[in-house]
């Protein structure tokens, strides 16, 4: 099985979008590949050279609204959950919120595309979010590192081992350098927990309706 993270950006903005590549193996994940600075054109065509396996996809942005703006349910439900473990709810926002809506287009017409490509039902979908799958699962003795790997490098080094110490194989040192990278790590580690029947996500919310056709977890 085939699993890969986006840590997705909007649509003008491909230098902040990352993408990693990772293959299981027993139960772990190895890394493949990962590119950054990454336009839709890229992601699709490092998607269809895997097609003969099944693929797993985690993406970190919103791929539905509610109608009539605000938040959707699995929003509230979510934020309220990783607040439970002392993550900042104000890391999930409404999708409509204006800042977020080049997010969400890009997103929506993204999982569109991918979906043209699954004749063969091989490819399942599903919203992450990076931040709660670390933080949920570090520990509370790492909780500063969950809440300042953005900001601060350190931090960084210490979840890229606790990557390693969760599954995720083959990571070069230099992921650190670059935060979405990391994320798009994470991401992968979120679906790999949705889509591999032997483990669990700490967080899903499965409540797939037509306004909302892919399930999130963390």
């Amino acid at each position: 099985m085939i699993v890969m993270g986006i840590d997705l950006s909007g649509p003008a903005n491909h230098k902040d979008t990352a993408m990693a590549v990772f293959q299981t193996t027993g139960d772990e994940l190895n890394l493949l590949d990962r590119v950054v600075h990454v336009d839709d054109e890229k992601i699709l065509s490092m998607i269809l050279s895997y097609t003969k396996y099944e693929i797993i996809i985690g993406i970190d942005a919103p791929l539905s609204y509610q109608d009539g703006g605000g938040d959707r349910p699995q929003d509230k439900s979510l934020r309220d959950f990783i607040k439970s473990y002392g993550l900042l709810g104000s890391s999930i926002m409404p999708p409509t919120l204006t800042k977020m809506v080049y997010l969400i287009l890009r997103g929506i017409s993204l999982t569109r595309r991918i979906m043209q490509l699954n004749d063969d039902k091989k490819i399942k979908i599903v919203e992450v979010h990076p931040g709660a799958a670390i933080g949920t699962r570090i520990g509370p003795s790492y909780l500063y590192h969950a809440l300042h790997y953005k900001k601060e490098i350190h931090s960084r080094y210490v979840i890229l081992d606790w990557f390693q110490s969760v599954g995720l194989k083959n990571l070069p040192i230099d992921i650190a350098d670059n935060t979405h990278q990391m994320d798009a790590c994470a991401a992968a580690l979120a679906a790999w927990h949705w889509g591999d029947s032997a483990k669990t996500p700490v967080w899903h919310w499965d409540g797939v309706t037509s306004a909302h056709p892919f399930e999130i977890c963390c």
